[in-house]
């Protein structure tokens, strides 16, 4: 288990789509439980917050307002309470675009369950790629 130093883990994918056809989805919190089952099997905007139920329970996201960055930034207020940061990025590419996940090792992580994490990242990150192709 590594506990001094903080870790962090890009996980990207690159997308054949407009960069700003995956940020308009992606940045859509009514889409998370279509391709983040890491966040959420359903999301529900209640008193101007957005809840999911997620793996790890009743969680509350905020997400980055709107921007012409490509920022996806959104944090996860645990059942705990901790509140867990997730930078996320939407990469003009030339036609397509990178979408840039950064995995940060929470405190008293094991390298398993960071391996978990980071494994659950790729598998969303593969489900926005299949929908936004396909589309």
């Amino acid at each position: 288990m590594n506990t001094s130093i903080p870790d962090s883990r890009h996980i990207s994918t690159h997308i054949d789509r407009p960069a700003q056809d995956v940020y308009d989805y992606a940045s859509n919190p009514s889409h998370v439980p279509e391709w983040a089952a890491g966040l959420g099997s359903s999301i529900e905007e209640t008193g101007g917050r957005w809840i999911a139920d997620s793996p790890m329970g009743r969680v509350e996201v905020a997400f980055a307002p709107r921007n012409e960055f490509g920022v996806l930034d959104h944090d996860v207020t645990l059942p705990s309470g901790e509140v867990v940061h997730n930078p996320v990025r939407v990469i003009a590419d030339d036609t397509g675009c990178e979408v840039v996940f950064t995995l940060r090792r929470r405190p008293g992580m094991s390298d398993d369950e960071f391996r978990r994490d980071a494994d659950a990242v790729t598998a969303d990150l593969a489900t926005l790629k299949r929908l936004m192709e396909r589309a």
